[in-house]
């Protein structure tokens, strides 16, 4: 019994993305190895803007907008590092 049997009919290489756009720009904001915990990452960042909207329109920052997509591990930019929930740090979209 050497063999490896995949009970899921998703490969181990897939994983769930949080991106953060804003106008023509995407970033990964964070990866997850289940769409659940992605989604319930986007609601979260997306509850941040809301509560920090006010902050964001006084410093004219942009507000990102999130979605979730699968992607690859291979996809993943070498220097990947995690977006700050509002997307940006000392007032750049990271």
């Amino acid at each position: 019994m050497s063999e490896v049997v995949r009970l899921h009919g998703t490969r181990e290489d897939t994983l769930w993305a949080v991106v953060a756009s804003l106008g023509k720009t995407d970033r990964i904001a964070e990866i997850f190895p289940n769409r659940s915990a992605a989604l319930a990452d986007r609601s979260w960042r997306e509850q941040q803007v809301r509560t920090y909207a006010a902050f964001l329109r006084g410093s004219t920052q942009p507000v990102p907008r999130y979605s979730v997509t699968p992607i690859r591990r291979a996809d993943l930019p070498k220097a990947w590092r995690p977006l700050p929930a509002l997307g940006f740090l000392r007032g750049k979209f990271v």
